[in-house]
């Protein structure tokens, strides 16, 4: 079609040059009058291949990204890279807003930018939780709610081995790293109450069933260092179903981050680096990260904005190991029960009832009543004999 056009140009201009009227060119060979004198206008300008068809693309436009945002948005990305920090097309658009950048680029526009500059890492998508929708404190505010996990055994650069106590504080985001090179009672003990000085003291401690948690499956109602330890300070510790750390998914994410973004990025070789940097990635990770959930706030920020005031540890050092076991208090767990209608507490088993199948159970124990609880859908449908202690 545009060979055809090209020669139909040309040939008009030569009719036009042997005498012929330009509205006679133009209704013999179906174009219109205005088309013909766009030919003989650029035949009269001398311009090489004037008969060729020309791109009708503007050769500016109004609304494209300048140069100067472009090569920010390019600098801003691998600026957040290098720091370990979150740097897709959202966290970029947030450091542009502080910059005060004008006229703002969209999120959509910046993914171009970066997908030109080759620049997209892709990821597998988002995790989707498994299963039926467990029992669990909710997080309305900072300090309702914290996740913690240990990590390890992980090793410094040599022989050194250490784990870390890794929470967060589920409304904020905010998070305590707190690395300890043993777990016993009064390592636990420290590590817990390190952290509840810098992140404040929750209401609910939200936890998986690691034995350095619970205690022992040899004294499962001795109640281990973390229960005794909440319990005295009137926090709810909550217990996470068996096998199913996703329900712990919040520190469980940060825990991967925490890995990729600090442990394989910085070169320690010392238990004074690893507690120093430890804390440095924790100050970062509060004060520079940005997260869709806060509507682009850090951590800080979100705390910040809240106005909500923490309850901070009574004094400097921790208690010591072993606390005094409570007697007045309840705490729970949370439970699925399977076909065989069986409750695990901490390594015994109870027999659940019938309509309990298949749900999740909030287990009660009632240190007071000694008396173990089970809870479907907020109401009790079963209880059981349950003494502060039990001859095994």
């Amino acid at each position: 079609m545009g060979e055809e056009r090209e020669s139909d140009r040309r040939r008009a201009v030569e009719r036009f040059q042997l005498g012929e009227n330009a509205s006679a060119i133009s209704a013999s060979m179906g174009y219109s009058l205005a088309w013909v004198y766009k030919g003989l206008e650029r035949f009269n300008s001398c311009v090489p291949n004037w008969y060729r068809d020309q791109s009708r693309r503007p050769s500016s436009s109004p609304t494209r990204t300048s140069q100067v945002v472009e090569q920010l948005v390019i600098t801003i990305r691998k600026n957040l890279e290098e720091e370990g920090l979150f740097h897709g097309a959202q966290a970029i658009r947030w450091e542009l807003e502080d910059l005060k950048v004008q006229p703002l680029p969209s999120v959509r526009t910046i993914g171009r930018i970066l997908a030109r500059h080759d620049l997209i890492r892709r990821r597998h998508g988002r995790y989707k939780p498994k299963g039926k929708k467990g029992s669990a404190p909710l997080a309305k505010k900072p300090g309702d709610v914290h996740q913690s996990d240990f990590v390890g055994l992980r090793y410094l650069s040599g022989t050194i081995r250490f784990y870390s106590l890794n929470t967060v504080d589920l409304a904020t985001g905010r998070c305590a790293v707190q690395p300890v090179m043993r777990r016993d009672g009064q390592n636990t003990i420290d590590a817990v109450w390190k952290t509840w000085k810098r992140l404040g003291m929750p209401e609910h401690h939200q936890v998986d069933n690691e034995m350095v948690f619970y205690g022992s499956p040899a004294h499962p109602r001795g109640m281990g260092s973390l229960i005794r330890l909440c319990l005295h300070n009137d926090i709810e510790v909550w217990f996470i179903p068996t096998r199913e750390p996703w329900r712990n998914g919040v520190v469980e994410k940060f825990n991967g981050h925490w890995d990729s973004k600090f442990l394989r990025r910085i070169q320690m070789t010392s238990q004074e680096e690893l507690f120093r940097e430890s804390l440095r990635f924790e100050q970062r990770h509060n004060s520079r990260y940005r997260y869709s959930k806060l509507g682009g706030k850090t951590p800080q920020a979100a705390l910040e904005a809240s106005a909500v005031p923490l309850r901070f540890p009574p004094s400097s050092d921790a208690p010591r190991h072993p606390l005094v076991k409570p007697e007045q208090v309840r705490y729970p767990l949370v439970r699925f029960v399977r076909s065989d209608g069986v409750l695990d507490v901490f390594g015994e088993t109870f027999q659940a009832p019938p309509e309990a199948r298949y749900e999740y159970v909030r287990l009660t124990i009632d240190l007071a009543l000694q008396r173990l609880f089970v809870n479907l859908d907020g109401a009790v449908i079963d209880e059981h004999h349950y003494p502060s202690s039990k001859n095994r």
